[in-house]
């Protein structure tokens, strides 16, 4: 929580704390998140025996709810739900809720992602797990709204549901908490398993060939995350065989992501993962490890293929995580929230009337030009009213093809987009990628 220069307080992520609100058991915690959460009306428990043994006492169920700070859909609901009176006065009534911080506690973080992927097939965050006060889950799932729409299950009827179940087919629910937990238990342990031999290495090549977008690269359908473990793997299966088809994938696909959207062409660094098949439209929020993952492998696509873009682009990651991602402490930030004033991607996204503010004309319509930027946005699958007419900034094509477009020298361009880019100012690190 940080408090204004008027006295105002503010959650982390930017929300309006009354101070006249009585705060829960939260906001004796060190972690931001749980933080985040202490002026909520949901009774709160910070994962911890008082809170087990509060559940066994009262008879009641336990929810459990797992995010990290900058997660823009744990914003989501907590505005939706935990912030709302009446929908923390039905959990309060029937659940005994606790708050984990999975970037605090990783242990419990991965015990019951693996829980909701079995029950669901998927996970995410928020995490949100439903359970005995012995801690067998029966109910597994991520973001709700508080309303049930759309085929998925609101807040506010997951809620009562529970309440009726717990009171009238409880065994119904144990027998199912049982079967989750002897599931579980069956999963073998993360010993080292046998070498692997050039015959798994060609099975998990001919998979990724199969999942590959031959369009845009990459390995999946939207949401589209860049993988750079897969990145990584195809470039020493290349090293190893000179198969030119993993080079070819690896090529088409860091090439689409460093051109799509899914970068930040102004400040650098990747955003989460796209929400579409072309890269184009990000979850804005950006995360040390993917910064560090796609360094390696546009690192080490260079070493390979001696293209310069990809140099550029991992000394480009370095600037960033740097100047914007290292405290003055010394150590790393883990994630950057994709919200601003209450607003997924505000921070990132312009409207031309913006650029034209900030540029003369020469240098707005270059500019326009090589990010693809339209009067009327090109946010145009997007109902929501904050994104009418703004851009996410994305070239279609090398900024050397852009340049004989525009008939100008690359240079040139480059000198151009250097003068109006608000990190012209700013060094980019230079380090020798041999």
């Amino acid at each position: 929580m940080t408090t204004g220069s008027d006295g105002t307080h503010f959650a982390a992520h930017g929300s309006f704390i009354n101070p006249d609100e009585k705060a829960n058991r939260l906001i004796h915690e060190k972690s931001p998140y749980l933080l985040q959460h202490a002026y909520n009306p949901v009774d709160w428990f910070p994962w911890s025996e008082e809170a087990f043994e509060s559940a066994r006492k009262r008879d009641k169920p336990i929810f459990l709810s797992i995010g990290y700070s900058t997660c823009h859909w744990c914003h989501v609901m907590e505005h939706e739900s935990f912030e709302d009176a009446h929908t923390a006065e039905l959990m309060n009534e029937t659940f005994v809720s606790i708050k984990v911080d999975r970037e605090e506690r990783p242990d419990v973080d991965h015990v019951y992602m693996t829980v909701c992927q079995m029950m669901t097939g998927g996970g995410g965050w928020p995490l949100n797990i439903v359970m005995t006060p012995e801690k067998k889950p029966f109910f597994a799932g991520t973001y709700f709204p508080r309303e049930s729409r759309h085929g998925r299950i609101g807040m506010v009827d997951l809620t009562r549901r529970i309440k009726e179940l717990w009171a009238n087919n409880r065994h119904e629910i144990f027998q199912s908490a049982n079967k989750v937990t002897a599931a579980l238990r069956q999963i073998p342990d993360e010993s080292p398993g046998d070498s692997i031999g050039k015959e798994v290495l060609d099975v998990a090549f001919q998979q990724l060939v199969k999942r590959y977008d031959q369009k845009t690269g990459g390995f999946s359908q939207a949401p589209k995350f860049p993988t750079p473990h897969n990145i990584l793997f195809l470039l020493r299966y290349w090293n190893k065989t000179h198969e030119p088809k993993a080079l070819e994938m690896v090529e088409k696909t860091l090439q689409s992501m460093r051109l799509g959207g899914i970068y930040d062409h102004l400040g650098y660094g990747f955003h989460r993962y796209s929400t579409d098949n072309e890269w184009l439209v990000p979850h804005f929020e950006k995360m040390l490890y993917d910064q560090a993952l796609l360094a390696l492998a546009y690192t080490e696509a260079f070493q390979v293929t001696a293209n310069p873009d990809y140099r550029d682009t991992a000394q480009e990651m370095f600037t960033y995580v740097m100047r914007d991602m290292t405290s003055p402490e010394g150590g790393f930030y883990s994630a950057e929230d994709a919200d601003s004033d209450g607003v997924e991607g505000k921070f990132y996204v312009w409207t031309m009337d913006e650029i034209r503010e900030e540029l003369d004309a020469e240098e707005a319509d270059i500019v326009s030009s090589v990010f693809n930027l339209e009067a009327g946005g090109n946010f145009k699958e997007e109902a929501s009213s904050h994104r009418i007419g703004t851009n996410i900034l994305h070239k279609k094509k090398p900024l050397s093809e852009i340049a004989g477009d525009l008939q100008m020298s690359e240079k040139n361009l480059n000198d151009v987009l250097d003068l109006a880019s608000p990190t012209s100012t700013l060094t980019t690190v230079n380090l020798l990628l041999l």
